[in-house]
């Protein structure tokens, strides 16, 4: 069935929608009804409180044509969202037929429809418009990849999944729908589009194959854009998880997370795009995870075809004028979606000096301009410390994991995570002290074995200023003080100096160490 043809059951739901539509069903004191539409649901705004039905409609991918479908997605719709948003899924009522042949909500009559009831929350906390309002600063983005790790940590395990069949069958259905002659799209477009997704699909079977395995594809959000998640009491909230098919939702973990990737990117917040990927990363501790950044260039371009599609079916139903161009917000995503299929270039960058210099702040402002999109991945040696002695973020760690061996353990992981990225073909910045000549040799030799451009980094500031930066910390990974800061000083004295690492002057504010390194690495 198609868009423009009747549905089933639009009688019905059509008195339906008039009741939830009516200020006098939801009681006294509600003010106007807002209502909100999709090509699957219908949203009533009634004060405090929400009210979502499934639209009486049958598409090739979504069946809600019977009253006992709808009710099942409903139900599901609760079962999924409800555990991890309790707050504002309440649960599910009936629109019931009461004996004097009215409609009411929850009535005891026999129910005519089911909806979804929710707690009403408002429109600007939606991050889709906090996104194209206000941003998406770098505490928010650390926030939202750590409700979607623990999202995606808390997923049921798909026992059996063949992830390369899966993805598969959505390039074939995305090509079949961008040579559909309404859409408006270039057949070559679309030809280079289908060869360029099957390259990248050939290049990482076996690494999806590795993760399925491992259990990385789970039953996940499926469909974890900004416009599902919402600010509730300040904190982010996933919400209107896919629940009308299974197969959609259950998928890689970072194929689920590639839509939120695209979404931040596409909307010009790409820098928050990378501190959500590498929070995310940290987070996880899985070298999987750094090995799947392979299939993000597919992930990121199948998510961004994907909302092209949409975009230009839906344009292509409104259009009444019999034009056959692609809108051009689904054009803008279809070139997106080429962009990210497209080989870029990768490198290595170490950025090194003493506490205090703002070695981190550095790595992580340059990161999200690096390499393919969303950037290159920030490896923190003061992250990695913490994560090697299961240690919080902001922990402070005994002296026992600041010994010589602790620090040859933190070094060999950022050594070993670095290689996996590189290897999956994605650009890296590393950011620790490189005090000993061994430290700087040994990354600098990584990228040579990985045949990958190299670039170090020394940041220096007065001892007076690192020592001031050092002891006005608060909430961060370094545990570093003023005395530390001496120490380092006397060895850095008593050796041989950064060698031919390009020295950066960090004394100033962080835009000017960024404008600096910028100049440096060219």
């Amino acid at each position: 069935m198609t868009d423009d043809a009747p549905h089933p059951g639009d009688a019905e739901q059509a008195e339906v929608i008039a009741l939830l539509s009516s200020t006098a069903a939801h009681g006294t004191g509600v003010g106007e009804v807002e209502r909100c539409e999709t090509h699957g649901a219908v949203v009533f705004l009634a004060g405090d409180h929400a009210y979502k039905i499934k639209r009486a409609v049958l598409y090739a991918y979504m069946d809600f044509s019977t009253l006992e479908l709808r009710h099942r997605a409903c139900l599901r719709e609760i079962e999924i969202n409800q555990p991890h948003a309790p707050q504002i899924y309440l649960g599910v009522v009936p629109i019931t037929r009461e004996t004097d042949g009215e409609l009411a909500i929850g009535g005891k009559g026999t129910p005519v429809e089911w909806a979804v009831h929710m707690r009403r929350f408002a429109t600007d906390d939606v991050l889709s418009a906090v996104a194209d309002t206000r941003g998406i600063d770098a505490l928010l983005a650390r926030e939202l990849a750590d409700v979607v790790q623990d999202f995606h940590a808390g997923a049921v395990v798909a026992i059996s999944a063949d992830p390369r069949a899966a993805l598969g069958g959505v390039v074939d259905e995305l090509v079949v729908a961008f040579r559909d002659a309404p859409l408006g799209f270039a057949l070559e477009s679309v030809d280079e589009l289908e060869v360029r997704c099957a390259a990248q699909l050939e290049r990482i079977a076996a690494i999806l194959a590795r993760r399925a395995a491992a259990g990385h594809v789970r039953r996940c959000h499926g469909d974890l854009h900004l416009g599902n998640i919402v600010l509730w009491r300040g904190r982010p909230t996933l919400f209107d998880a896919l629940e009308f098919d299974e197969k959609l939702a259950t998928i890689d973990t970072l194929y689920d997370l590639a839509f939120l990737l695209m979404d931040l990117d596409q909307r010009g917040q790409r820098a928050a795009a990378n501190v959500v990927l590498n929070r995310y990363l940290w987070r996880s501790q899985s070298l999987l995870d750094l090995e799947g950044l392979a299939a993000l260039p597919l992930f990121l371009g199948l998510r961004a075809a994907i909302r092209a599609m949409v975009l230009a079916q839906r344009a292509s139903v409104e259009n009444v004028s019999g034009k056959r161009a692609a809108p051009t917000a689904a054009t803008a995503y279809f070139n997106a979606a080429l962009d990210y299929l497209s080989s870029v270039p990768v490198r290595l960058i170490a950025v090194g000096g003493l506490s205090g210099t703002g070695k981190s702040t550095l790595a992580a402002a340059l990161a999200s301009g690096i390499g393919p999109a969303p950037g290159a991945v920030h490896l923190r040696s003061d992250l990695e410390r913490k994560a090697l002695f299961g240690a919080a973020e902001t922990d402070r760690l005994e002296a026992s994991c600041y010994t010589q061996e602790a620090g040859r353990r933190v070094y060999d992981t950022v050594l070993r995570k670095a290689k996996s990225v590189l290897a999956a073909g994605h650009a890296v910045i590393v950011d620790a002290v490189f005090l000993d000549q061994r430290e700087r040799g040994e990354i600098e030799l990584t990228a040579q074995n990985m045949g990958v451009p190299f670039t170090g980094l020394w940041l220096a500031a007065p001892e007076a200023e690192m020592n001031r930066r050092v002891a006005d910390r608060t909430g961060d990974a370094s545990d570093a003080t003023p005395d530390v800061v001496r120490r380092q000083i006397t060895l850095l004295d008593e050796g041989d100096g950064p060698g031919s690492w390009s020295r950066i002057d960090a004394s100033g504010t962080p835009e000017a160490t960024l404008a600096a390194a910028r100049a440096a690495l060219g």
